[in-house]
């Protein structure tokens, strides 16, 4: 066999070893490992921001600690490969009249090759019912956000059994229902260890497929994604104008990239928006430092089951209570969020592509070599596309990292370029416009 065919044929079977070696990971997803901690986390009553701290039993302080709990199991089951961290913090806030002790559940799987790159998965622990500042009447929080807390103890679980060259993080938050604190306090905290955080996967709701008019879907979860970038100043945002980069934010790439790794079992519908209407995640405080964030949303919200007292009147039931959710959907979820931080995990960090295209007929990109990268692919799409093209170009590591694309004018073109690594896995696209790179602007 020639050396070509060689080098081809081993390239082949590392590729085809890291997709048998994913799928072993998403297929170790357990529903009824993810239907007992919903019920679990159920059982504390109330996980109220502003419950007890110190009941065995009931409240904030008893959930949080059977989630630290459950995460120091996790590791000592492999090996003690997590580092269990509490940040914390006293807060008040509008919805928080008195200084009240607010305290996130971190678990942080360190990456054997470049450990200060970061991807971090997320739900928020806490529950509410109409009232927000009623921290006394029970609040299940089943599905808002149990559901996205057991996601991320089921992530833990599965991940930790592999080794990654980059870091994962854990988070269990708290406080989101009174002011997305614990977002906050995790993405202070990510930038104050001067982490470069790749991707944060914030899930909440994302366990019931049934909407409050009826409407079923169980083959689809939402993606939420900000268009410009919270970071941006007066200047990126007057170049982004003229030169474009509205729809290519590094979250909406990321939603991108989350869409293209879904299966037919369960669908990405992307929604070019920050969060729904009127509303707000803990992701949001990691798009105002800078960080790629993306939320993960039920395909449809039943509202009769979320942020409501339980009761039942002129025949409807109200309350957030494990009766309403789809653990299977719930499972859905989770293999989908496994298979991405699966892949950020092991890929390089994207590239942060520069273009040149005015007043002439060809187009030259330009960017850095990346840490881990052997090859990197180009990619374009016009400017009223919604994804890049299927067929990008091909730049191996040691070539000059840029590009000189021959009778392609600019204008009419977004460019991008994305990292791959020696075994075929690949970065998300970073696009070529003001604004585009995996980075905090400030």
């Amino acid at each position: 066999m020639s050396p070509g065919r060689t080098k081809l044929a081993a390239a082949l079977a590392a590729l085809s070893l890291a997709a048998s070696a994913r799928a072993e990971t998403t297929d170790a997803v357990s529903e009824t490992k993810l239907r007992a901690d919903v019920e679990k986390l159920v059982s504390f009553g109330t996980r109220h921001t502003l419950s007890s701290q110190d009941d065995p039993a009931r409240g904030i302080g008893a959930a949080r600690r059977w989630a630290e709990a459950t995460l120091r199991e996790t590791s000592k089951a492999c090996g003690d490969c997590l580092t269990i961290v509490l940040p914390e913090t006293l807060i008040t806030g509008e919805r928080i009249k008195q200084p009240t002790r607010l305290v996130n559940v971190v678990a942080v799987q360190r990456g054997t090759d470049r450990p200060n790159e970061v991807v971090i998965v997320q739900g928020h622990i806490d529950s509410r019912v109409t009232d927000v500042m009623d921290a006394i009447s029970d609040a299940p929080g089943a599905n808002d956000d149990g559901s996205g807390t057991a996601l991320v103890l089921e992530a833990a679980r599965v991940l930790s059994k592999r080794k990654y060259p980059t870091t994962i993080v854990y988070a269990v938050l708290s406080g989101e229902e009174q002011g997305l604190f614990g977002g906050q306090l995790l993405a202070d905290y990510a930038k104050s260890q001067g982490w470069i955080v790749k991707a944060v996967l914030n899930n909440d709701i994302v366990g019931n497929t049934r909407g409050s008019d009826g409407l079923i879907d169980n083959k689809m979860v939402r993606v939420f994604s900000e268009g410009p970038r919270s970071d941006s100043d007066d200047a990126i945002r007057a170049a982004a104008r003229r030169f474009g980069g509205e729809n290519d934010s590094p979250s909406r790439n990321l939603s991108r990239y989350a869409a293209g790794l879904a299966k037919p079992e369960l669908r990405v519908r992307q929604v070019w928006r920050t969060d729904r209407m009127g509303r707000g995640g803990d992701h949001v405080p990691f798009l105002g430092l800078g960080y790629p964030a993306i939320r993960f949303t039920v395909g449809v919200e039943n509202y009769d089951h979320q942020h409501q007292n339980l009761r039942t009147e002129k025949g409807t039931v109200y309350g957030d209570t494990i009766d309403f959710m789809d653990f299977a959907y719930l499972a859905k979820v989770t293999r989908l969020n496994v298979a991405v931080l699966d892949r950020l995990a092991q890929a390089p960090m994207p590239p942060e592509p520069q273009v040149e295209a005015a007043v002439q007929t060809y187009t030259m990109l330009r960017w850095e070599p990346v840490a881990g990268a052997v090859s990197y692919r180009i990619w374009r799409r016009r400017t009223d596309a919604p994804g890049w093209n299927a067929k990008p170009q091909i730049v191996k590591a040691g070539q000059p990292t840029e590009v000189n694309l021959a009778g392609v004018r600019g204008d009419d073109w977004l460019f991008g370029v994305s990292s791959v690594d020696s075994n075929g896995i690949e970065s998300p696209v970073a696009s070529a416009v003001p604004g585009g790179a995996f980075r905090p602007l400030k």
